[in-house]
């Protein structure tokens, strides 16, 4: 019994040792090496209907994203004097219930982003990373309390810019070296 035990335990440790190196964290940036500042201009908002501050949320949220990820990467509002700029457009917003309590209403919301993300290097006048279709799909949950529903979407736009700026960086970052030039 205490073989099939150990070999089990051995058997365990070899499968959990061997999927450590399916998560890597980014240790480095995608970004070309002569890249020291990043501009993060303003994003724009094309979506139907009127959210508050939306594209200013979004544009911090992904400014302080590459600051956190970008190992020593300034980031700046304006073009001027920048070796990059991070352009984006919020092409579409929508929320949409997913689970309903028992009185019916929507508990939990599914919010879809669709945007369109550019990165260009400014020095070398080059498109590093270029998705006009960029879709964000994540879920929040509101409270059963349908008076608390306007307390509480302000707090959601927050974490939805902030894992929607996640999602945006990881996705510059990891897609950089993907792209390779026509000769």
């Amino acid at each position: 019994m205490k073989f099939i035990r150990l070999i089990f335990i051995v058997i365990t440790l070899a499968f959990v040792s061997g999927f450590t190196e399916c998560y890597k964290p980014v240790t480095n940036s995608g970004l070309p090496k002569e890249i020291k500042t990043v501009a993060v201009p303003a994003f724009q908002f094309e979506a139907k209907g009127l959210r508050y501050r939306v594209e200013s949320r979004f544009t911090e949220a992904v400014s302080k994203e590459i600051i956190r990820r970008g190992r020593g990467l300034k980031v700046q509002g304006t073009r001027d004097n920048a070796d990059a700029v991070v352009e984006g457009t919020i092409r579409d917003f929508n929320f949409s219930g997913v689970l309903l309590d028992r009185e019916g209403r929507a508990r939990v919301y599914e919010v879809t982003i669709t945007a369109a993300v550019t990165v260009r290097d400014l020095k070398a006048n080059q498109i590093l990373y270029d998705n006009q279709n960029f879709i964000f799909r994540d879920s929040f949950e509101f409270s059963s309390d349908p008076r608390s529903f306007f307390n509480e979407e302000d707090p959601a736009v927050e974490r939805m810019s902030r894992a929607f700026a996640e999602s945006v960086v990881s996705t510059i970052v990891n897609g950089l070296g993907v792209k390779e030039e026509k000769k």
